[in-house]
């Protein structure tokens, strides 16, 4: 493992790195290749970082959350990543699906809820994309209508990062007419009759975080499960996503940064014409570059993570964050196969998953295109 240089805020969030390291190097990497290839989903995994109290780091103690920074956490997320991106991408994911809840629940729903999901013993979900309605999230089209004391739900929900699996889903939900100002977010228990997932996607990547459209058929969720008030919805999902998007920048560093590792170890060891590849120029200045590109994402995702945690406006940042480190991740794994050569095209090697991991960052959480979109809005809005 290279030596990643860190500038950590507290002992606390030192040792809690340190802790993140020893689960990542004793849990996570043993496992990784075989429960990739067999598709399979890591539920108990979930349950052993909960108890280590990474499931909830960047919420407040007093809701049961871990009280870190937004510095700190995603340094966490980006050292998951670096051992099994699947599971790092689902932390995110988990922390996301907390959000509505910690931020816009009342006190009564928080104190009911909260702490299950932020110790991890509750798996969350988010429901937010449709089949015909992806980047364009204010076009969803699943209908809530009030039946007395609860809503009653038809449509479906795509693309959602642990259907099927998950122990509570927010689902954004059209309860008005068109337009941002008719969804609303119900927070919705696996149990709800009429919620079920259909068969999972297969993918291409992250085959272990799993994958599933969740199925809406007449599902009854109960009204003082509908947070924030009708017509909230698109606000609560508007809300969480910037800070979503510095989770996948954090999961893409953590990524790049394990191509890169396995990488300069090939380099090293690997000899030709009586000595290491890693001594030949063409070798040495392109492992130069994706340590450099490396870098250079880290240091954006931690900038922007700064802005939030001093309270001052960051979305373009998390967005310039999003973009810059997943394409990075897509670019580092690229070369790192070259440097292999065909060592790298072969399951033998962790290569070529981590290729096929990286692609997927470039799209959910928005794809690059939207960020590209927002970065532009920014700059000529004024």
């Amino acid at each position: 493992m290279m030596t990643v240089t860190r500038m950590l805020p507290s002992p606390e969030a030192e040792a809690l790195l340190g802790l993140t390291r020893e689960l990542v190097d004793g849990e996570l990497l043993p496992r990784v290749d075989a429960t990739e290839a067999a598709s399979e989903f890591p539920r108990e995994l979930f349950r052993t970082l909960g108890k280590a109290g990474l499931l909830g780091l960047p919420y407040a103690e007093e809701l049961g959350g871990g009280g870190q920074s937004y510095e700190v956490y995603l340094q966490v997320l980006e050292e998951l990543a670096r051992g099994w991106a699947g599971v790092a991408v689902s932390v995110s994911v988990h922390t996301l699906a907390c959000f509505p809840l910690a931020q816009w629940g009342s006190d009564e729903q928080r104190t009911r809820w909260l702490p299950d999901m932020l110790g991890g013993e509750l798996l969350g979900a988010y429901c937010l994309s449709e089949a015909h309605s992806g980047s364009d999230a204010a076009a969803l089209s699943t209908r809530a209508r009030l039946d007395g004391d609860a809503y009653v739900v038809d449509g479906a929900k795509a693309w959602v990062t642990h259907g099927g699996h998950a122990d509570f889903y927010n689902l954004m939900v059209r309860t008005g007419g068109p337009g941002p100002s008719g969804i609303s977010c119900l927070l919705a228990d696996a149990s709800t009759p009429g919620l079920s997932a259909l068969r999972p996607e297969r993918k291409m990547g992250m085959r272990s975080s799993v994958t599933a459209t969740v199925a809406l058929d007449g599902a009854r969720v109960p009204a003082d499960r509908l947070l924030a008030g009708e017509g909230q919805g698109f606000a609560i999902a508007m809300s969480g996503l910037d800070s979503g998007r510095l989770g996948i920048a954090a999961c893409a560093v953590g990524l790049a940064q394990a191509a890169l590792e396995l990488a300069v170890g090939y380099a090293r060891e690997r000899r030709q014409f009586g000595k290491p590849i890693g001594q030949f120029q063409g070798i040495t200045f392109l492992l130069a570059d994706l340590a450099t590109q490396v870098e250079a994402a880290r240091s954006l995702y931690l900038s922007a993570a700064r802005l939030k945690d001093a309270g001052r406006p960051y979305g373009p940042q998390a967005s310039m964050a999003k973009l810059f480190a997943t394409d990075t991740a897509m670019r580092v794994t690229t070369d790192a196969i070259q440097v292999l050569g065909g060592a790298g095209y072969v399951e033998d090697h962790p290569a070529e998953r981590f290729f096929r991991e990286a692609k997927i960052m470039q799209i959910f959480e928005g794809t690059n295109q939207v960020q590209r979109l927002v970065i532009g809005r920014s700059l000529v809005s004024g």
